[in-house]
């Protein structure tokens, strides 16, 4: 940013940036998914890229997410590096068996010879009443499987950062958005730069609690820590931006400062990012809480379609706030 240039724009726009500057600079970058062509993709993130780069290097596909999961797999192998599009991560289910026995293993199976330089992208967890087959978060599943980097960001900086970071990486990545932040505008550079894989962010520092979150949870932290600050709590906000690998010393860097913790993740709570998250402050950092570490996810049960339903279960401010005043007693 040394020359002080910058642009104003949505998040879609700063993941289409990073698509078109990686192709630019590396000819074996393609995409593929449903509709990312002639439809400019479902949420508009591949706009233009078609009329651009040509079918060769923009793939619409059939439905028929095992398919081109497995076509993306096998040209990353022969040394390509494809960016596949899931129009919702639920539907990644349906490749389960091309994501969870060859793209994590390979490598691995191979004995090193093989990479799969691959990013699976795409929107993930709640939209606005699409109810439980199009709102599950992935990333607890995907990030039990050794092999996988999973990346979720927050914002349009980091969502152009990470995502050329991804593209450049050797190992396959899990690139988690959220629909409903693909309007989320930001000031970001002109200039080309990259967001480091595997490093995590305070976005806000704070003193009396610190808390921890991930993708469009991160901003529901936000809104929360201005009614906290109202009430005279000082919050420390971390976001994850990777969720795996973990940058675990910058976590207990600010449980060390603020002694209280509290984890905010929009899956469930049982066997949860939250979970793995706080156990290791446990293993890591116990002689630094003045309280148990707290949780605020989304209620065990699917995704309802009803509204009031839907923000009765997920994550917001007032449960948010609730727990915070509880670990603070």
């Amino acid at each position: 940013m040394s020359n002080n240039k910058t642009q104003t724009i949505e998040m879609r726009e700063a993941l289409r940036q990073a698509l078109d500057e990686e192709m630019a600079r590396d000819k074996r970058v393609f995409i593929m998914g449903e509709e990312v062509g002639e439809y400019n993709g479902a949420y508009k993130v591949t706009k233009g890229l078609l009329d651009k780069w040509g079918p060769m290097r923009v793939l619409d596909t059939p439905i028929s997410e095992g398919g081109f999961a497995g076509l993306g797999i096998g040209a990353a192998m022969t040394g390509l590096r494809p960016v596949v599009e899931f129009m919702s991560w639920n539907f990644s289910f349906v490749a389960a068996d091309q994501l969870i026995q060859n793209a994590a293993k390979i490598y691995y199976m191979s004995g090193g010879r093989f990479s799969v330089p691959i990013v699976f992208r795409g929107p993930n967890g709640a939209a606005a009443q699409v109810s439980c087959q199009h709102s599950h978060c992935v990333e607890a599943l995907y990030s039990n499987l050794p092999g996988f980097i999973v990346i979720a960001p927050s914002n349009p900086y980091d969502a152009k950062g990470l995502l050329k970071s991804a593209i450049r990486d050797n190992n396959p990545v899990l690139f988690l958005e959220n629909e409903l932040d693909y309007g989320m505008k930001m000031e970001i550079p002109l200039e080309e730069y990259l967001v480091p894989i595997g490093k995590g962010n305070i976005v806000q520092e704070g003193k009396d609690l610190t808390l921890i979150s991930h993708g469009r949870m991160v901003n529901v932290c936000k809104e929360t820590a201005k009614v906290a600050a109202q009430k005279g709590i000082s919050i420390e906000i971390i976001d994850l931006r990777t969720i795996k690998p973990l940058d675990l010393p910058l976590i207990l860097q600010s449980v060390k400062k603020t002694h209280r913790c509290l984890i905010v993740e929009e899956g469930h709570f049982f066997a949860g990012i939250a979970s793995e998250i706080g156990f290791q402050i446990m293993q890591n950092g116990f002689d630094f809480l003045d309280a148990p570490i707290a949780r605020v996810c989304q209620r065990e049960t699917p995704l309802p379609y009803s509204k009031f339903l839907e923000a009765e279960t997920l994550p917001n401010v007032q449960r948010i706030l609730l727990a915070i005043e509880k670990t603070l007693l």
